[in-house]
């Protein structure tokens, strides 16, 4: 019987041949913790006396969360992993550097590894091959000392996308759009494979933010076989030597599959509070807006910058907005400033904050208030998920995002493209 990807690459790092739902113990190549979960996972190996990291250079403490730091409590946190870093010779990606899953896929990941996280998003990975999955402070803890942990093979869902999407539809939209038909919990502890004609156009920011949110269906990790996209990619970040191919067997059993046709799919947006709450941006329409956040794990890359970027150009953001722009790696900032990207949204009137997750986690850097609505191109809208539970958060594309702040309300993006 023939392999899914992720029975392949949890296969070769448990030593054996594996089935689904298979309990087993395989070997790490990536752990990594941020500031939100790393000092639990710090202290839970202190009481353990295992404060050590099995691979320094593959062991990684991100300060993303909350950098930098509003408050004495998230500093403190802080020294906790600096403290850690310094002992073990674990690497710390401090205040600046950017959001632990941008900075995975372009200093670490490699096609074929095994990458925990304890943050769920670590599944963003999984675009480049490689089974990229969250797990719990403890679980990761142990990883960093011992290089190993204990999961359950996971049975494959196949995402056949098939066409090409419209104008003015994005990756973010096709996710928004899968979610939204399988529901919150349609894929839970499910490995989420897509493939088909779109797939396979697509450049890598855009499958990444496809893998980004396959936890928002429930998913365990999603994946995308790497190809000479993948190849471009890696070579673009210095390490086209880490490039191997990575695809499921043509005989692979999966517990599901879904085809889907790219043009039905029109700009959505994620009505609170649930990411499956999904809409044709045409029902959203008119909705007002105080604040507008394009940045992200899921939507803080260059390409996304690009797109608002174009739609802001020589134009203002409306009276009664904030627009709140964070890129998601120093270097996607740097890059952003060559191009004249970071110049265009300021003078549009936005606010440009350093590389992290900012306003996604509502602990700074735009809290809404009482009944205030945001659009934003974040992965969740529960409530109270940007800081206040009073708040109201709505889920978009750059390019629906960029629209919307342009005209203070929620707006189809085709209109200015």
């Amino acid at each position: 019987m023939g392999k899914t990807i992720a029975e392949k690459i949890i296969g070769k790092h448990a030593e054996k041949d594996v089935k689904p739902d298979e309990i087993v113990i395989a070997k790490v190549d990536v752990a990594m913790v941020q500031d939100g979960t790393g000092p639990l996972a710090v202290q839970e190996l202190e009481k353990l006396n295992l404060v050590k990291v099995f691979d320094p250079k593959n062991s990684i403490l991100f300060i993303d969360h909350a950098a930098p730091s509003p408050r004495k409590e998230l500093s403190n946190a802080h020294k906790i992993l600096r403290k850690f870093a310094k002992k073990t010779g674990a690497y710390l990606s401090e205040v600046g550097e950017g959001v632990c899953h941008q900075r995975l896929i372009e200093d670490w990941v490699k096609p074929g590894d095994l990458v925990v996280g304890a943050d769920s998003h670590t599944c963003t990975s999984g675009a480049l091959g490689a089974f990229a999955t969250g797990m719990g402070s403890t679980d990761v803890a142990l990883a960093f000392a011992l290089g190993k942990v204990w999961l359950r093979v996971p049975r494959t869902y196949r995402f056949i996308i098939n066409g090409k999407l419209k104008d003015g539809v994005f990756a973010k939209d096709l996710i928004l759009y899968i979610i939204g038909k399988i529901g919150a919990d349609g894929a839970t502890y499910k490995a989420m494979e897509f493939e088909g004609e779109l797939i396979e156009q697509m450049d890598m920011e855009e499958r990444f933010t496809i893998t980004n949110m396959a936890v928002e269906a429930g998913a365990k990790t999603g994946l995308i076989r790497t190809d000479n996209h993948t190849r471009e990619y890696l070579k673009t970040q210095g390490r086209e030597d880490d490039y191997q191919e990575i695809y499921p067997d043509p005989d692979a059993e999966y517990e599901k599959t879904f085809e889907i046709k790219a043009r039905d799919i029109e700009p959505q947006v994620a009505f609170p509070h649930s990411v499956d709450n999904t809409k044709p941006v045409k029902e959203a329409e008119g909705i007002k807006v105080n604040q507008v956040f394009i940045g992200t794990c899921t939507n803080g890359r260059l390409s996304d910058l690009r797109i608002a970027a174009k739609i802001l150009k020589n134009k203002r953001v409306a009276n009664g907005v904030r627009l709140v722009v964070i890129p998601a790696s120093r270097k996607v900032y740097l890059d952003a400033l060559k191009e004249g990207l970071i110049e265009t949204f300021v003078q549009a009137g936005g606010a440009v904050l350093a590389p992290g997750c900012g306003p996604c986690v509502g602990v700074h850097e735009g809290v809404l208030g009482d009944e205030e609505v945001v659009l934003s191109t974040q992965n969740r809208n529960f409530k109270g998920r940007m800081g206040n539970p009073k708040g109201f958060i709505y889920l978009a594309s750059p390019a629906t995002a960029a629209a919307s702040a342009i005209k203070g309300k929620i707006t189809d993006p085709r209109e200015f493209l």
